[in-house]
Parts: structure tokens; C-alpha cells; sequence
């Protein structure tokens, strides 16, 4: 150890002498600083691996000329370099449309923007050029980096630098970002979004005005800061928080009114520019010598930051969207909650609306085979499947009727609704874990009744479908080599049944997404008033009419434009597959079942056991899969759009467990709960 640490020493001395004997200390010469930076710079960054500068310390205590050296080389390093532009935009949203920012910060990361070389961001992009350089560094203990500071004799922001020293860059700053929000959040479709700030003055006006206030004093005081107690310093945080209030309002406002994607984009980039001004303004003020010297290395470290993050892609799809995925999963949650059953007629409902679906997709099953006839391209069979999986699924949910596996996707979002109401505190830990575990067994045994609903319908219908055109009236409709195919398409074990099962599921998890978006678009957009009052469609239809058309539109076009949708993807899976070489198709648990009637017809009931129980396994496997992906995707959606935390989610479940210990008949039948 000894050995590693003398090597290591070494090195550090040989930068030193290296840079001492160049005897360059200009602002030209970055080579020295990046080695340093580079040298500390760990491999591996953890809390648990602390960073520490303690040998840089010792060295630089141990020879006072190289010190004095350094002192020099950052003084010329730092001296009038502009930092504006990286308190005012770095990491922020520059641009109001999610897909262009997300191109542009993506060019940045292969081809990095590269500033006039006597600016501050030039310099740090040289430097710490590594996204996660911020983490290493805010590991480095604050007592380590006031001591370097204090043995460098480094300046602090608030000394006067000719004229333009840091704490004019900083407010500065401030200024230019409140003007962007004052200018941005006077635009109508902000202002939509917070009737109730209507004919009040607007907090970021105010704010301008006690900025100005604060500005003037500073300007006046010797040491360029406030105290911390001042009254208008005081002041101007209390007017933020009305900023952040406003915003806050009109986020959760969406609820009412929709949200589309650029008013979200618009209102996140207010908050990020209120966020930012939140940290800056600390710097403004300032008691002691070791406020100003502590606050100075905050800004250097928020320098950093800025920085490292301005190309950010995780955190820029995080923030954009969560709001519309909480309006998304919010308006599936509702949906949803009618497809949990609590009692026993809301369990025999289920039954009915589910043998209903299953008579529809008899002849669903029927009808694909058929177009499967039509001598047709792929595309030709893809046009044609997909309209009849549309129109076939749009007039199950017309109808009334409930498809299996169309549930998982939006009682997820019910579920995490109701884990979101616990966490707000009502309840203890233990009712919430309780009222979970009741509720999805409620779930579990709404999806198993779908299941048999369509299954024990789709079955017989589809026999006896194929019976009646074939067996009576002798139309050729499924051969031999039809039969087996469809046979062996059950099969998980001499087919990809699961994998397509799955693809079942990930566009049942699409539906869902799709119907929220509609929903929210409809409401954000008043599509209901513009209807209801449209001049040509009241003198044609009636004002009854037309607003019984309004209701029905807002209330069903979601459901029908996602059952649609769906039904393309179902429709388009097999041919894409064939287009790019792939084995992709969709299986799903209802049609599984049409298709086994079907084939055991075909094959005049001769096949064996084996393959008459390999179609009744697949048939469950599929139902699984459909249901288990789609619900996974829904329920990781819901709690990413209400900030619950994955860690609730194993309590929860593990609770659900002891529960189906418990009592596993409530599992699948609705019973008495003590």
C-alpha cells in the first residue's frame, strides 16, 4: 500500500514539475488543469468511495513556490471569463417541441457545442468533460475544498474584478431568466392553464419589481451582498414561492382543463427556470467572510453541474413526461375502475359483457380465415386483417361487451391510483398494504372471469361457425395443412406462442396509452364546447342532437380511436414480420380459443391428445403473457407518472401473497370478507 501510495505521489509531483518548468500560466495553457482533474478523477464514482484532494493539500502546503505558481496560472485561468449563458441555459429546455430538443441535446452529445474560448463554459468543457464529473466532484469533502481555497488565496465572487466580477454575472442572470418567464407566461396558452390568475397582478411581474429592489442594494453595499436577514431579501423569496405556486396550479389543473405536449414543454421550462433562479438567489446574501467563501464554491460546483447536465436525455424524457402520462394514466384509471368487480352482481356482469365479446370474436376467428383466402400481397392480408380486428374490437366495446386482457392496461392505473390515495397519509401502513391486497384479488378475479367469459363463448361459436358454412353448406374454408398450422400456432412448446403472446401485450399497454392521450387532447383542446356550439352542425342537427353528439364524442371517441388502433396492430404484426424477416406475430387468449375450434374441426377431430393439450396450455400461457406484459407496462407508467417509488411496489405484493394464503378463493370468486 505504501508502494501504490509513494507511485502515486510521484505522479502527482511530476505533473507539478512539468507545468512549473513550462513556466506558461496563461490563460491559453488548459493542459495542466485537465491532467489535475483528470488524475483525481476516480474510476469508479460511489457514496460509498469518498473523493478526496487531501494529497493536493499536503502538496501544495510542502512547496510554497509551486503554490504560489498555481495561485498565478488560476488567476490568469479564471480572470474575466463571462458565465451567463451557463446560469441561463445550460440544462434548461430551449425549445418548447419535445422531438427537436431531444435531437438537439442528442447532436450535442456526439458533436459537443463549442463557446468562445474566454468563456467560463469553454473552460469547464474542457475540464470536466465527462457527464458524471459532477459526482466525483460534489464527493469531495467542503472542508478539503475550503482549505484549498484558503491556502490558494483565491478571490471570492464578491471581490471587484476591473468591472465585471462574478456576482454581477449572477445577477445578471437572475434578471434574464425572469424575463423569460414573464414574457412566456403571459401567452395565452399558458394562461389558459390558470384562469384563477386571471385578474390578479402576476407573481413574476412582482418579482421583476423586487429584483430590482434587491439589485439596487447590493449595488449600494461595499461587500456587493445583502444580509440574510435583509426584509427585501426576505421578500423576494416569499414572491417565488408564488411563482413556483402559480405553475404548480396550473400542472395540476390539467386534470380539468387536458394538457397538450408544447404547453408542457412551455410550463417545465418555467419551472426549471424558477428551480434555477431558487439557486442562485442564496448567493445574493451573505453575513460573514466564510458565507462569501462558501458561497463561492457553491456557485463553482453549480457551475460544474450545470454543466455536465445541459445534454441530459434521461432527465429531459423524465421531466417532459410525466405530466401527460399522470393525465394519461389518470383518464385509464377511471376506465379502469369499471373493470374491477366488488360484488357478486358486478362479478356476474363481468361473466355476461365477456360471453359477449367472446360471441364477437368467433366470428372474428372466422373471418380472418376466410380473408386469409384472398390471393392478396402481405400488405393486401395486413389491410384486411387489421380492418377486421378494428371493426370487430370497435363493436365489443359499442356493444358493451369486454374483450379479456383489454382490462390489464387500465386497471393498473386504477391500482396505482388507489396506492397513491393510501400514501397521502389517511391510512397506516398496514390498512394500505390490507386494502391493496383486497383489491387486486377484486382485479385478479375480474380478469379470470373475462378469460372464462370469452374463452368458454368464442369456442363454441367458432365451431359451430365453421360447422354450419363447412360442415352443412360444404364450403371450403380450412383444409388440412390450415388446421395444423393453426394447431401448432398454440403449441408454446413448437411454436414462438409466448414471445407473440407478449407482442399481444406490449399493444394492449399501446391501446391504453393511446386512449389517455385522446382523452386528454379532447378535453385540452374543448373539443365538447367546440362541438356543441358549432353554428353549421345546430341549424342541421338540432341543439339536442348536437350536443348528444358532443357527449358521445367526448365520452366514446377515445374507446373507439384505441380500439382502432389496436386492431391495426394486430392486423399489421404477422405481414411486418414477413417484410423485414422476422417471426413476429400476435397471439391472443380469446382468438386462441375461436382458432382451436377451428382447427380441430379441420383436422375432423382426429388429432391426438398431445397436440389437444398443448393448444389448451398454450391457450393459458397466452392469457398470462397478454395479461402480464400489459400490466407490468401500465402499472410502471402509472407509478413513473405519480413519483411512487418501485421499492412500494414489492411491500405491496408481498402482501398480496400473504393474502392469497390466506384466502385464495377470493382469488376467483367474489366472497364475504371478514
Amino acid at each position: 500500500m505504501q508502494l501504490f501510495r509513494r507511485a502515486k505521489k510521484k505522479q502527482l509531483n511530476e505533473l507539478f514539475e512539468d507545468f512549473y518548468h513550462a513556466a506558461d500560466y496563461t490563460s491559453d495553457n488548459l493542459e495542466f488543469l485537465v491532467d489535475l482533474v483528470a488524475y483525481f478523477r476516480p474510476e469508479e464514482i460511489g457514496k460509498e468511495q469518498p473523493v478526496s484532494i487531501r494529497e493536493l493539500i499536503d502538496y501544495l502546503k510542502e512547496y510554497p513556490v509551486k503554490r504560489y505558481a498555481m495561485t498565478v496560472y488560476l488567476g490568469n485561468m479564471l480572470h474575466n471569463r463571462k458565465f451567463t449563458s451557463i446560469l441561463t441555459d445550460s440544462g434548461i429546455i430551449r425549445d418548447a417541441y419535445f422531438i427537436r430538443e431531444v435531437r438537439e441535446r442528442l447532436a450535442s452529445k456526439i458533436l459537443p457545442e463549442q463557446p468562445e474560448p474566454d468563456t467560463m463554459q469553454f473552460l469547464l468543457n474542457q475540464i470536466f468533460y465527462k457527464q458524471k464529473d459532477i459526482e466525483w466532484v460534489q464527493l469531495i469533502s467542503l472542508d478539503e475544498i475550503n482549505e484549498l481555497v484558503t491556502l490558494l488565496d483565491l478571490p471570492s465572487m464578491y471581490e471587484e474584478e476591473e468591472t465585471n466580477f462574478a456576482i454581477t454575472e449572477v445577477v445578471n442572470g437572475i434578471s434574464l431568466l425572469i424575463q423569460r418567464i414573464s414574457g412566456r407566461a403571459l401567452e395565452q396558452d399558458v394562461l389558459i392553464m390558470v384562469p384563477e390568475y386571471e385578474n390578479v397582478q402576476s407573481p413574476f411581474e412582482l418579482f421583476e419589481k423586487k429584483l430590482d429592489v434587491v439589485v439596487s442594494k447590493i449595488i449600494r453595499e461595499n461587500d456587493y451582498s445583502l444580509s440574510l436577514s435583509d426584509p427585501d431579501y426576505r421578500e423576494l423569496l416569499t414572491v417565488l414561492d408564488s411563482c413556483h405556486e402559480m405553475i404548480n396550479a396550473a400542472f395540476n389543473n390539467s386534470a380539468k382543463f387536458g394538457i397538450s405536449i408544447r404547453v408542457n414543454q412551455s410550463l417545465l421550462r418555467i419551472r426549471q427556470q424558477l428551480y434555477r433562479i431558487g439557486a442562485l438567489l442564496p448567493l445574493l446574501a451573505a453575513d460573514t467572510d466564510r458565507d462569501k467563501q462558501e458561497n463561492t464554491i457553491y456557485l463553482a460546483v453549480k457551475l460544474i453541474k450545470y454543466n455536465c447536465k445541459k445534454n441530459n436525455i434521461r432527465r429531459l424524457m423524465l421531466d417532459s413526461t410525466q405530466a401527460i402520462a399522470y393525465e394519461v394514466t389518470q383518464h385509464t384509471a377511471k376506465t379502469g375502475e369499471h373493470y374491477i368487480t366488488h360484488s357478486k352482481k358486478e362479478y356476474y356482469h363481468m361473466l355476461f359483457t365477456a360471453m359477449g365479446g367472446g360471441l364477437v370474436v368467433g366470428f372474428l376467428c372466422l373471418f380472418k380465415v376466410l380473408l386469409g383466402k384472398f390471393h392478396v400481397s402481405d400488405f393486401g392480408h395486413a389491410f384486411l386483417y387489421s380492418l377486421n380486428y378494428a371493426f370487430g374490437f370497435i363493436l365489443i366495446y359499442l356493444l358493451g361487451f369486454t374483450l379479456a386482457t383489454k382490462q390489464p392496461a387500465m386497471t393498473a392505473a386504477a391500482i396505482v391510483k388507489s396506492i397513491e390515495a393510501g400514501m397521502s397519509g389517511a391510512v397506516d401502513e398496514a390498512d394500505r398494504h390490507r386494502s391493496f391486497a383486497r383489491l387486486f384479488a377484486q382485479l385478479f378475479r375480474s380478469q379470470f372471469i373475462a378469460f372464462v367469459g370469452n374463452v368458454f363463448v368464442a369456442f363454441p361459436v367458432a365451431l359451430l361457425l365453421i360447422w354450419s358454412l363447412q360442415g352443412l353448406a360444404g364450403f371450403p374454408i380450412v383444409d388440412a395443412h390450415k388446421s395444423e398450422v393453426l394447431l401448432t400456432d398454440l403449441s408454446p412448446v413448437a411454436s414462438m406462442a409466448i414471445l407473440h403472446a407478449s407482442i399481444a401485450g406490449v399493444f394492449l399497454f399501446l391501446s391504453g396509452i393511446i386512449s389517455g392521450s385522446i382523452s386528454n387532447k379532447i378535453k385540452h383542446q374543448k373539443v365538447y364546447n367546440r362541438i356543441k356550439e358549432h353554428p353549421v352542425l345546430k341549424r342541421s342537427l338540432g341543439k339536442e342532437n348536437t350536443k348528444r353528439f358532443a357527449t358521445w364524442i367526448e365520452e366514446k371517441w377515445a374507446g373507439v380511436a384505441s380500439n382502432f388502433w389496436f386492431g391495426v396492430f394486430m392486423g399489421s404484426t404477422a405481414s411486418i414480420g414477413i417484410f423485414i424477416g422476422l417471426n413476429l406475430d400476435i397471439r391472443h387468449i380469446t382468438f386462441a380459443a375461436g382458432n382451436l375450434a377451428i382447427g380441430l374441426f379441420g383436422e375432423h377431430f382426429q388429432t391426438g391428445w398431445y397436440t389437444i393439450l398443448m393448444g389448451i396450455i398454450g391457450i393459458g400461457l397466452i392469457g398470462f403473457f397478454n395479461f402480464i406484459v400489459s400490466f407490468s407496462l401500465s402499472l410502471w407508467l402509472a407509478l413513473r407518472s405519480r413519483d411512487i417509488p418501485l421499492s412500494e411496489v414489492k411491500y405491496l405484493f408481498h402482501s398480496v401473497w400473504l393474502y392469497f394464503k390466506y384466502k385464495p378463493v377470493s382469488f376467483f370468486f367474489p366472497v364475504k370478507d371478514q
